[in-house]
């Protein structure tokens, strides 16, 4: 971009405002003063980003997440988290449902827009390492392929992945045993005396086999983990503990059932970064779905940086062991704030109107 009121350093400024202020890019181009309308920016980006090109947006995505992560991260072998991320899809536009993907009806529709992520879990560091934007038409072993592909482009070394109940599927599991990764992948409780809901039983974990049958896709037996667990009191709000049946599919790995439970507690920060996602996500009625990926995207980013920047500037020093990092001095909401506040002493914000007549009554 390149105008005479408007350049890219001008759109990407209102981009960061509209991601952590949640607002819609017409509303920061209201609330800034000296700024073009948001009609003009919107322009730009619909002539600069198009659905066309979106595997090049998803490469430059990819790029911004990884950059400034500390070197450490390419020493060890990684645990990563695989996960699928949804954002919900309202409208009725025939250009932009053909980008969607169905699934269980959730906060009021059945139609979302679909990244797949790649996580990786490092000591006090929990940041997002791929980004893949989903087509209706692409298979869950198609993706979980892609990401890996990803990871070892970048050079990382896997040490086992985690998947959740949405992965267990006949193709992923043939695919991840047929890979020889490592994995553990949480699998759904189905059926009333049979299927897996059959296996919660006893008074201890356990692990056996159970095989999958799938009409489209035949039948697989995979080794489980039957894990038995209790939730506190606190949580269940009853007076004593419950008792709790968790079903994981094991493979290529040998773990007992406690320590792959304990695994597979490691996979939860995924939640905890959609969460934080969505505190700098920017919000559109665009029918241009490259720029409603371009804005998940662009959350991701800014959740990375936030991690990276807490995890350089906010380590504690200690006289023995390793340093440990202050969370509670550079909060997501503090970097949000930060940016919010810079944005606006560069382009001023509009603190009065102008009547145009003499007000009545006064």
């Amino acid at each position: 971009v390149d105008g005479y009121a408007c350049t890219t350093d001008t759109v990407l400024d209102v981009l960061i405002q509209a991601a952590v202020t949640r607002q819609t890019i017409e509303s920061v181009c209201n609330d800034l003063d000296e700024i073009v309308d948001g009609e003009t920016i919107r322009g730009y980006l619909n002539e600069q980003i198009q659905v066309d090109e979106l595997q090049e947006l998803e490469r430059q995505v990819n790029q911004a997440l990884v950059a400034g992560l500390p070197r450490r991260l390419w020493k060890p072998r990684l645990h990563i988290a695989i996960d699928l991320h949804d954002e919900p899809f309202y409208g009725y536009t025939p250009e932009l449902a053909s980008f969607t993907c169905g699934g269980p009806a959730r906060k009021g529709t059945t139609r979302f827009f679909r990244m797949a992520t790649a996580y990786v879990i490092f000591k006090g560091l929990r940041v997002t390492l791929a980004v893949l934007f989903v087509h209706p038409e692409d298979s869950l072993p198609e993706l979980v392929a892609a990401l890996l592909r990803r990871l070892r482009i970048l050079g990382l070394k896997i040490k086992r992945l985690y998947f959740d109940k949405g992965f267990c599927t006949t193709p992923v599991l043939r695919y991840v045993e047929k890979s020889g990764w490592p994995a553990i992948l949480a699998c759904p409780i189905r059926g009333k005396k049979g299927g897996t809901k059959g296996l919660c039983h006893g008074r201890a974990s356990y692990q056996t086999t159970h095989t999958f049958k799938c009409q489209q896709y035949g039948a697989y037996t995979a080794p489980l983990t039957v894990a038995r667990t209790y939730t506190s009191h606190k949580r269940s709000k009853r007076k004593g503990r419950q008792a709790r049946w968790l079903v994981f599919v094991v493979l290529n790995c040998t773990l007992t059932p406690n320590s792959v439970r304990e695994c597979y507690r490691r996979r939860f920060g995924v939640e905890t970064s959609y969460r934080c996602m969505r505190q700098v996500r920017a919000w559109t009625t665009s029918r241009n779905a490259a720029l409603r990926f371009l804005l998940m995207g662009l959350g991701f980013v800014l959740v990375n940086l936030w991690l990276e920047l807490r995890w350089h500037f906010c380590q504690v020093k200690q006289r023995r062991g390793p340093r440990q990092i202050d969370t509670q001095q550079f909060q997501l909401q503090r970097m949000r704030a930060f940016l919010r506040r810079a944005i606006e002493r560069i382009y001023g914000v509009v603190s009065f109107i102008k009547a145009d007549v003499v007000p009545l009554g006064i």
